[in-house]
Parts: C-alpha cells; sequence; structure tokens
C-alpha cells in the first residue's frame, strides 16, 4: 500500500475541548470552549466536523454522536507550561516547555522600560497586564495625542506594543519590536514580542488590523519541522505558523490573520506537488473573538471553517492524512479575556484513515510530533506516543 507523504495539521487556534486537569493552577476552572460556547448561542452548526468525530470527543450541544464518526478521534492534554500559542504549537510540533517564560502581572520593571526608552528614544504609556480591546478605550486617545506606544502584558509572557498606524506606521512598530526582541533576554527572555497595530480616530472605534505581527523566541531544540527540512522534505505553513517559529523549519509560507484566507491558501498548497507538512494555523477564534468574549462570533467562526472543510476534503490524496487541533483553550463565555488551560480536541482524517477510531485522552500533545515522525521516518520527538498505527487502514 502506498506510503503517506503529505500530513496535513490545521490548528484551530483557542478551540479547546474542556478544562485540563491542572486548569485551577491557571485560575480555568469551568473552561471549555467548545461546550460552554455551544450552550451560549443555543448549539453549534459544524457537520462536516461531527461526521468526523467532534461529537464523540465531549458532549456540544448541536453536535451529534450517535452516528460513527468518518475518522479517529480525542483530546490531548497540555504538557508543556503555560497556555498560549507558543506553547501549544511547540508542543505540537515536539518541543515541551518545561519552564514558565516570565510573567509580568505588575507590569515590566523601570530597568526594561529604561532600557526600551534608551534604544528607542521613547517613553511608553500603560506598562501593565491588559485586555488588547479595552487598553485601546483607556489609552488610545493618550497615544493618539503624544505619540507614545501603549506597552502592555497580559497573562502570557507577553510584551505588546499597540499603536495606530496612523501615528506610528507600522514598518515603525515593526522596527521597535524587534528591538524589543532583541533586548529581551535572560531573565526577561519573553516568549513572544507582539505588535499590536490598530485603527480609527476615537475610543469609541478603534479596532485593532490584522497586521499584527509576532516576535517570538526560536525553538530550543530542533522540532519535526527542522527535520523535515534537514531530511530533504517540504514544510508549508498558512496563518501565523511562520511568526511562532520565527520563520525556522518552514521552506514556504503564506502568512495571513483571517481564517478564511489561512484556509483558502491551506487548500491551495494541497493542489501542489510536494512531500512533507503542511502546517496551518486560524488564529480568529482566538484572536478576533475569543479574547472579545464573543461567543457568537466563535461560533460563527466555527461554522464558516467547517464549511471550508469539504474543499480540503476533497483535494485529498491516497497518499495524505490530516489532523486537526488547537493549541490550547481560550473560552469567550469566561469572565476572563486571556487564554484558558483546556484539552485540545484531535481528529484524523483521510483516504487512509479508519472509520470510528476511538484515541482516547492523550497525555501530551507531543503526540501528533511523534505521529509525524513515524510517518516521515524521522527521529523521534522528546515527548509524545505516535497513534499512526492505530488509526491507518491496513
Amino acid at each position: 500500500m502506498q506510503p503517506i507523504k503529505r500530513a496535513i495539521v490545521i490548528v484551530l487556534d483557542g478551540v479547546g475541548a474542556g478544562e485540563a486537569p491542572d486548569a485551577e493552577l491557571y485560575g480555568d476552572r469551568g473552561s471549555n470552549s467548545l461546550a460552554n460556547t455551544a450552550r451560549a448561542v443555543g448549539g453549534l452548526n459544524v457537520p462536516h466536523m461531527e461526521a468526523l468525530g467532534l461529537g464523540h470527543i465531549l458532549p456540544i450541544l448541536g453536535v451529534s454522536a450517535e452516528k460513527p464518526a468518518a475518522g479517529a478521534f480525542g483530546k490531548m492534554q497540555p504538557k508543556s507550561v503555560g497556555k498560549d500559542s507558543f506553547s501549544g504549537h511547540w508542543e505540537l510540533i515536539g518541543v515541551p516547555l518545561n519552564q514558565a517564560f516570565p510573567v509580568y502581572p505588575n507590569g515590566f520593571p523601570p530597568e526594561v522600560l529604561a532600557e526600551f526608552k534608551r534604544l528607542t528614544g521613547l517613553d511608553v504609556l500603560g506598562n501593565k497586564p491588559a485586555s488588547g480591546t479595552e487598553i485601546l478605550v483607556e489609552l488610545g486617545e493618550e497615544h493618539m495625542r503624544t505619540g507614545k506606544p501603549i506597552v502592555y502584558t497580559s497573562a502570557d509572557s507577553v510584551f505588546q506594543i499597540a499603536a495606530n498606524e496612523a501615528v506610528i506606521p507600522l514598518e515603525r512598530l515593526y522596527e521597535l519590536c524587534h528591538i524589543a526582541r532583541e533586548m529581551l533576554t535572560g531573565p526577561h527572555a519573553v516568549g513572544r514580542v507582539i505588535a499590536r497595530p490598530f485603527v480609527g480616530t476615537a475610543a469609541d472605534n478603534f479596532k485593532r488590523t490584522p497586521n499584527r505581527h509576532d516576535y517570538p523566541l526560536k525553538p530550543i531544540s530542533p522540532t519535526v519541522m527542522d527535520k523535515l527540512i534537514a531530511s530533504g522534505r517540504t514544510v508549508l505553513a498558512t496563518g501565523k505558523i511562520d511568526d511562532l517559529f520565527a520563520n525556522q523549519g518552514i521552506t514556504r509560507s503564506a502568512h495571513s490573520a483571517e481564517n478564511d484566507k489561512a484556509m483558502a491558501a491551506t487548500v491551495a498548497f494541497t493542489e501542489e506537488q510536494f512531500e512533507g507538512l503542511l502546517f496551518a494555523n486560524l488564529v480568529e477564534f482566538d484572536m478576533t473573538y475569543g479574547h472579545r468574549n464573543d461567543a457568537a462570533g466563535y461560533a460563527n467562526a466555527l461554522a464558516a471553517f467547517d464549511r471550508q472543510l469539504p474543499d480540503l476534503q476533497a483535494r485529498m490524496r491516497p497518499e495524505d492524512i490530516a489532523m486537526i487541533v488547537a493549541d490550547h483553550g481560550v473560552d469567550p463565555t469566561t469572565p476572563g479575556t486571556d487564554h484558558t488551560r483546556e484539552f485540545i480536541p484531535l481528529l484524523v482524517f483521510g483516504p487512509r484513515v479508519r472509520a470510528n477510531v476511538n484515541l482516547g485522552v492523550r497525555q501530551t500533545f507531543g503526540d501528533v510530533a511523534a505521529t509525524l515522525a513515524e510517518i516521515f521516518d524521522l527521529e523521534t520527538p522528546l515527548i509524545g506516543e505516535s497513534f499512526l498505527k492505530d488509526v491507518l487502514a491496513e
């Protein structure tokens, strides 16, 4: 039988599948991005993911589990410390984080901002943990008057710089972020520096734009992506995968902060001839809806993705396997606006994938990396147990 030559991994950014066993340590008891959203809107409309087995993973209003699943299904427990896209994607691809990155619940210390001013010549506004939308309401107009960038953080290890595109042009904002990334080392080596551009003229109409850009730390050890490149294979990336891996281990990318565009690029890449990995990230569940507690928008985005799934499935070849996963939760129904510590869903499908296979509860997101390593005969990753033999039909 023809071996698997192409793996497609789609990350639904922020689509959690229920509180992880250690959720209480993160203040996330009761979080369940999928199920709570479904209850809030009267049920999800995702018939294609339902057919693949989504309703078999956990009870979700509007998603039936009555029929056998067309593919394999399960859920995955986070092992890395943290609950952001950075740690989630790294773990998926074989690099666990065993030590927490620095966080700043009281804002950044004076020496950090003093060094930033020395390097950029700029004073800043903010310097506290905040919702990215709320801080624009609070400080956006002062930023417009003074030209000072807004620096803030969150519960995650991030140094975020917000600026109106009419006040600080994008290239200058990206330059400021690059300076911050180079500056933040040692005890202040945050997981990500993030450019947060916005538009608008007043507090009541400020809106973040899709021109966000992430400046992550490079992976601390080789990923499955690096090993694929070293073996002569191809790694194609869509969404914000390039940002999350600092463009490392990627042959070619189609960056987008919009789900529809990222999914369209993913489908387009399947038309190409390659052997290796197609790695997609769809960020709007997290960025546009989850952080804004917009359950209706979150549910609509899930429905929109579900409508695009048949386009991908129709283009899959006999040598293809696909996985739908996530990287963390961001339950839009909780009082907070930060990520939530959750299991993630796992749906596996393709021409050679057996139907109605229950993969159970996987102990780490790294099982995806271990499975990819087995598919492509690569060195075993640091973590994970392959499920390839469980899902492939003889």
